[in-house]
């Protein structure tokens, strides 16, 4: 019998969750024990907790095949935000990662993986209640800063997701006219004011925007000039 997926109470955000599974955090939670295996294994010559946690990885796996797809009637199979284990689902995305946005920016699913392709398009849309668009922008934001805030970060995450240069090209002009005149990501500013933002520093939005920036110029720096 098959495990449900890991519980936590509690999103990237700090915000609580709704139900239990947050099927990002399990994603990338079998990501992290698949590496935990090999570090043991080849660092610590730790066979049988390798083992183990790679055991526990599959039945991780196993359990998102089985809970965390939902059928849209719109989008079709696509990745739920969490679930119950009962069939209750919660149908979102927050801007922090672990996202389903994130999911192959974290190697949890190829950009390929078909129910991933249909996720994003989900959340990349008004179905996506944080979803915003407006007058500066558009993305993804989250309940922690409320209602018409994006957050570069989802932007971010967006773009280093993404194989389409338009696409790409987009999100970098939007956080180049987005950043309040700081020279700075932040932690989300009002989609139809850019001057309107909170968290003047945000390290970990900085931080991802570089990594952002310098795969796209080793990947296609014309999108840079």
């Amino acid at each position: 019998m098959d495990l449900p997926p890991i519980c936590s109470m509690f999103r990237p955000s700090d915000d609580a969750t709704i139900y239990p599974y947050l099927i990002p955090s399990n994603f990338f939670a079998v990501v992290s024990l698949k590496q935990a295996a090999e570090m043991m294994r080849k660092i610590h010559k730790a066979e049988d907790t390798a083992v183990k946690l790679e055991s526990l990885a599959r039945e991780v796996e196993t359990a998102l095949q089985k809970y965390a797809i939902v059928d849209h009637p719109e989008f079709g199979k696509i990745y739920a935000y969490e679930v119950n284990g009962f069939g209750s689902y919660n149908l979102m995305d927050d801007a922090n990662v672990p996202s389903l946005l994130a999911l192959p920016y974290l190697g949890g699913v190829s950009v390929d993986d078909p129910v991933y392709k249909n996720t994003r398009k989900y959340i990349l849309s008004t179905e996506n209640p944080f979803f915003f668009k407006g007058k500066a922008g558009e993305g993804i934001g989250g309940p922690h800063i409320g209602l018409d805030m994006i957050w570069p970060i989802a932007i971010i995450t967006r773009g280093v997701t993404s194989t389409d240069k338009n696409e790409i090209k987009e999100c970098i002009k939007t956080l180049q006219r987005t950043h309040g005149g700081t020279g700075f990501m932040h932690e989300s500013f009002h989609k139809d004011d850019p001057t309107k933002f909170t968290r003047s520093w945000f390290a970990w939005a900085n931080t991802i925007f570089g990594e952002f920036i310098w795969k796209t110029y080793k990947e296609s720096p014309e999108l840079l000039s």
